[in-house]
C-alpha cells in the first residue's frame, strides 16, 4: 500500500483514490482531511447487525449497507460512514458505475441512514458530530429519514425530513418505532437498544 494523501481539496480528488491507497481502519473525510475514528464499540456493530436482519424483511440484501461512504455538504470535501444505510434501487444503480463504495453528490440519496451514537456529553467532539453536524449534513443532502440510536441515553430518535430540516420523534422502552420509510416495521426501541447487551 502506498502512503495515502491526507488532505483533499475536492471530493472528486478523494473519490479518485483506489481503495488500496486509503488508510486502514475507521476514518471519515472531514473538510478535506482524513480523520481516524477509532474502533467501533461492539454494541454499535451488534445494533447495526440487528437492523440489517430486520430490514431484510422489506428490501433485498444488496440495498442494506455497512461500510459505504456518503458525501455530505460541507465547507470542503466531507464524507461519512453511517453505521447502516438503506439504499434505493436508483442509488445502487448509480453506485455500480464507480469503483468505490461511495455515494457521491450527484447520486440519488439512500432512503434511510442510521447512526449509533458514540458516548459523549454536550460540547464534546462525539456529541457535536453526532447530534449537530450529521443531522445538518444529512438534511442538506436530502436524506428523507435518519435514525439516531443512543444507547447511553436509552433513546431511538427517528428524524424525518420536512421542508429541508428534520422533525424528530423520540422512542423509548416499549415504544414501537414509527418509520415513514418502513411503515410495516414492528420493532420497539428496547429491542434495538438491548441488542448486544
Amino acid at each position: 500500500m502506498t502512503q495515502a494523501k491526507t488532505r483533499f481539496t475536492t471530493l472528486e480528488e478523494y473519490a479518485a483514490l483506489d481503495t488500496s491507497d486509503l488508510p486502514e481502519g475507521n476514518y471519515e473525510l472531514v473538510n478535506g482531511v482524513i480523520i481516524e475514528m477509532g474502533a467501533e464499540a461492539d454494541q454499535n456493530v451488534v445494533i447495526a447487525g440487528l437492523l440489517f436482519s430486520v430490514f431484510l424483511q422489506f428490501v433485498p440484501y444488496y440495498l442494506i449497507r455497512r461500510g459505504t461512504e456518503i458525501a455530505v455538504p460541507s465547507q470542503s470535501a466531507t464524507s461519512r460512514y453511517p453505521d447502516l444505510m438503506v439504499l434505493t434501487e436508483a442509488t445502487r444503480a448509480a453506485m455500480r458505475r464507480d469503483k468505490r463504495s461511495l455515494i457521491t453528490p450527484e447520486m440519488p440519496v439512500p432512503c434511510l441512514v442510521v447512526e449509533v451514537i458514540s458516548p459523549g456529553k454536550p460540547g464534546s467532539d462525539n456529541y457535536d458530530r453526532d447530534y449537530i453536524e450529521k443531522p445538518r449534513e444529512y438534511a442538506q443532502r436530502g436524506i428523507p429519514e435518519f435514525w439516531q440510536i443512543d444507547p447511553e441515553r436509552s433513546v431511538v430518535s427517528v428524524l424525518t425530513l420536512e421542508d429541508g430540516s428534520y422533525k424528530a420523534r423520540a422512542f423509548r422502552g416499549g415504544d414501537r418505532i414509527e418509520s415513514e420509510q418502513f411503515k410495516q416495521l414492528d420493532l420497539t426501541a428496547q429491542q434495538i437498544l438491548s441488542a448486544g447487551m
